[in-house]
């Protein structure tokens, strides 16, 4: 139990999420808000299946997390299906009244009195945890900001289902103690169209007040660790093996650039099976394209691998890589862009939508394809790659306007009068 001052107590915020750790989007944008609470007073206490905060700010609900075995069995009996079993049923009302308990304890251990809900109420990857989020605030009718990075309906196996009456309901709850943000101006416009909830557009950010420092001693060995020769193109792929990620085009990219070059891929496959990652290496060996599979050496944080190698954080990655490809042909912003206009890199994009509507307009200079690599996106980055000083013109250009619209002063504007409008 924290003990607190009554006026303290009212300034405690609880983030709930199925994961807050590691590097994927909703943990890391999770942590620059809380940032931003704790700049407006706040103290923030974290709820979710898998957490790296501080245990005395942490509670731990394991049947929160998406790849706990019960939630597992659950969405295979319910997505890619058009009824379920009484037994799955039973099964998610039983996990949705366990996993609401553990809410009001954590709660109550923390004298929350505002929540931040990350995710779980927008992509149903935890049907019993987006529900019990759901009902809690239908019974308490506690202040709450539903941050949407992705919606169920913005990926394909989640189209046919078994349980839409729990979608409705939960996905997202439309509560009027609930305010909501949404990542890009698409989703907002689904979101009110599908639903008649209306919403606030707050993006992704990244600490471009702030440019990051030269590599140190520890980041030095980054390409000989990875394997990649000093006469050899450094390659960077920042993003999790996922189909919609379209890795398969970077492949393809670094084939047609005939170069002595290695195309790093940084992350594990994700929560959608490890078919897309056999597929990725069959495919480079096709195409006799050295591909780097890396991510037991690159996580959130720096440390020392079981076989003894280091592992290093994935901004120690970043300054060693010549380009950085970004194929996806679907994102709810984009965190991998704008990571790699924080590190000054040139990046190849697929003009997916969120970039087309949202990011593009900005006036940012990629590299750009458009579902395929055409010979003109191959000149573009060898003109890149060979010319220095055009190089330099297109990060800084690039630099200048995420610092405008991308950085921490503007999350902390955009946020800090809407958490007012929130409690009042």
């Amino acid at each position: 139990m924290v003990s607190k001052g009554r006026s303290e107590q009212q300034r405690n915020v609880g983030f709930i999420s199925s994961r807050l750790a590691g590097t994927d989007g909703v943990s890391l944008e999770t942590e620059k808000w809380a940032k931003i609470f704790e700049k407006e007073a706040f103290q923030c206490f974290f709820c979710a299946g898998e957490l790296d905060w501080p245990p005395e700010r942490s509670y731990l609900i394991e049947e929160a997390h998406f790849n706990h075995p019960a939630i597992l069995e659950i969405n295979a009996q319910v997505f890619g299906k058009a009824t379920r079993g009484r037994s799955i049923t039973e099964k998610i009302h039983a996990l949705t009244r366990r996993i609401k308990m553990h809410l009001y304890r954590f709660i109550e251990q923390f004298a929350v009195k505002f929540l931040v809900i990350e995710n779980a109420v927008s992509l149903p990857v935890n049907i019993p945890l987006g529900m019990a989020i759901t009902e809690l605030i239908a019974e308490t009718g506690i202040n709450a900001i539903a941050h949407h990075h992705d919606f169920f309906w913005e990926r394909q196996r989640f189209k046919t289902n078994a349980v839409w009456d729990y979608l409705n309901m939960a996905y997202p709850p439309n509560l009027p103690s609930i305010r909501h943000v949404v990542i890009n101006s698409s989703a907002g416009h689904q979101l009110a169209l599908r639903t008649g909830i209306s919403s606030k557009v707050i993006p992704n950010v990244m600490d471009f007040e702030n440019p990051p420092p030269p590599p140190d001693a520890y980041a030095a060995d980054v390409r000989k660790t990875l394997g990649v020769g000093d006469d050899e193109l450094f390659i960077l792929q920042p993003t999790r093996i996922v189909k919609r990620k379209r890795i398969e085009l970077a492949i393809e990219l670094v084939h047609r650039l005939s170069a002595k070059a290695k195309l790093v891929i940084s992350h594990a496959s994700g929560d959608e099976g490890y078919d897309y990652e056999q597929r990725l290496k069959e495919y480079s060996r096709m195409l006799s394209v050295e591909t780097i599979f890396c991510a037991g050496l690159i996580n959130e944080k720096r440390g020392i691998a079981p076989n003894g190698k280091k592992i290093y954080a994935l901004s120690d990655v970043y300054p060693h890589a010549d380009l950085v490809t970004y194929p996806s042909t679907y994102e709810g912003f984009g965190n991998a862009f704008l990571e790699a206009i924080y590190f000054k890199k040139p990046i190849v994009v697929n003009a997916y939508s969120i970039y087309v509507m949202d990011i593009k307009p900005k006036g940012f200079r990629a590299i750009e394809m458009d579902g395929y690599v055409s010979e003109t996106t191959l000149q573009e980055v060898r003109r890149v790659l060979a010319d220095p000083q055009y190089r330099k013109e297109m990060v800084e250009h690039n630099y200048a306007i995420a610092r405008r619209h991308y950085s921490y002063a503007v999350l902390e504007e955009m946020l800090s009068g809407f958490i007012k409008e929130c409690l009042c």
